[in-house]
């Protein structure tokens, strides 16, 4: 396959157009009485009209036929997704699970949309506020079917094995540490080399955008420029047998049948896109004098509540960096929060919890529920030598962080087998340092 091609940039206004139809998209208007090529003209809003203009989101798509013409959707089998947060009863346990496990192709062969399990989430797609975490577990590419999600935004975290997504603007390869995000209402294909496997974090409601800087300055955190977003790519084709468009529409997967492909967009402008992000790229940002920073400083991505401060969900990275802190415990303090926070590992080991906590696995630490570094990192690092070292160098841990309280599925908690019932153990042995007769030393 030939290299694929990028624009770059966050959220721009962007316009491509597939080479072989030069001159296809519009001049001067969005909806010509007669298109270029004898295409038909389609925006994709991601916002109400009436959006103030930096949150206005929308593509026009100039396609070969429009996304109309389809026979009536039905409702399919949604297997291990699901929007039911009241399947089993509220846990608040510290959870951890083992790395989850990808079907074998030589057994079943299952694609990207019948690998998607719902793990927990919190909230209503019908209200349009709330979210989901998933994982994808895949060894099939998707065969004349495509997915959309009508309730919110996917942002897709692979963890083991590359995926060629195809959307209607172009194609998207993405590999582990890259993410990418697919909007709500765009449809798309994934491709897979084998055995595959990833994290999904879905919102509904928001879309997600830079953080603010604030104090930090002009740059840093991710970059606008190391965004990228696809160039047009079409295919004029027939299908005969029926080509299926699944929808996700309030929580539940519907289908239906048309007899060409929809990635059959000539050209398209706008700043509605999908975009993928390396993770390589993150500027880190850190403290350079003493105490442990708040991880908020690790975030990528937001998708913003109403409320000023307060997100529906952040993206936070552990990316490798410098550890130079003085008179400090440098590894992730103990903590109790009113967040919930997932976390997945994407490769390597995690500074706070070196075992048990794998690539391909995940965490999950409930509102209010406390957590921390483990026994054996707790006392490592309360007696070590405070020089300069590297941290998490060859790892990537990230965090999907979330205002919402959320419910843990029947499937996380128990079909998927792979819940770590041992996890507590790990601060079992931590004992008491308490000394009432303690003196401060000369040299302090």
């Amino acid at each position: 396959m030939t290299e694929l091609k990028y624009m770059s940039g966050f959220g721009n206004e962007f316009s491509s157009e597939d080479p072989r139809c030069p001159g296809s998209l519009p001049e001067g208007q969005n909806n010509p009485q007669l298109c270029p090529y004898g295409l038909y003209a389609e925006q994709l809003s991601g916002s109400a009209f009436t959006c103030p203009r930096p949150a206005n989101k929308r593509s026009w798509l100039y396609r070969i036929l429009p996304s109309v013409k389809h026979k009536p959707f039905a409702a399919v089998p949604c297997g291990n997704l699901t929007e039911n947060w009241n399947e089993v009863e509220p846990d608040p346990n510290q959870l951890r699970w083992l790395p989850f496990t990808i079907p074998k192709s030589a057994e079943k062969k299952v694609d990207f949309v019948a690998g998607l399990q719902t793990v927990c989430g919190a909230g209503d797609a019908k209200s349009r506020d709330g979210i989901g975490i998933h994982v994808y577990t895949c060894n099939t590419s998707m065969f004349n079917r495509c997915f959309n999600n009508s309730d919110g935004d996917f942002m897709i975290v692979p963890q083991q094995g590359e995926i060629l997504i195809t959307t209607e603007f172009g194609k998207i390869m993405v590999q582990p540490n890259e993410i990418v995000v697919i909007q709500q209402g765009m449809r798309f294909s994934v491709d897979v080399f084998g055995e595959t496997r990833g994290y999904i974090l879905e919102v509904y409601g928001a879309h997600f955008e830079l953080p603010d800087l604030g104090p930090i300055g002009a740059n840093g955190l991710a970059n606008p420029r190391d965004f990228l977003c696809p160039v047009a790519w079409y295919e004029d084709r027939k299908v005969a047998t029926g080509y299926s468009v699944i929808n996700k529409y309030q929580g539940k997967l519907f289908a239906c049948q048309q007899d060409f492909s929809p990635f059959n967009v000539v050209a398209w402008h706008g700043n509605y896109t999908p975009y993928k992000y390396n993770l390589k790229n993150f500027m880190v940002v850190n403290a350079v004098a003493f105490d442990h920073a708040d991880p908020s400083i690790f975030t990528v991505l937001t998708a913003k509540s109403t409320r000023p401060g307060v997100a529906i969900a952040d993206f936070v990275i552990f990316p490798p960096r410098w550890g130079v802190a003085d008179h400090t415990f440098r590894p992730p303090y103990y903590h109790r929060n009113c967040m919930s926070e997932f976390m997945g590992l994407i490769e390597g080991h995690y500074e706070a919890k070196a075992e048990g906590f794998q690539p391909g696995g995940a965490s999950l630490h409930s509102m209010m529920t406390p957590h921390g570094p483990d026994t054996e990192c707790f006392e490592k690092n309360s007696s070590a030598e405070l020089i300069p070292e590297r941290v998490a160098e060859g790892t990537m841990a990230f965090m999907f962080e979330s205002s919402f309280s959320m419910a843990v599925t029947k499937w996380g908690l128990q079909t998927c087998q792979r819940l770590d019932k041992s996890y507590h153990h790990c601060w079992e042995s931590l004992r008491s340092h308490f000394d009432p007769n303690w003196k401060p030393s000369k040299q302090e």
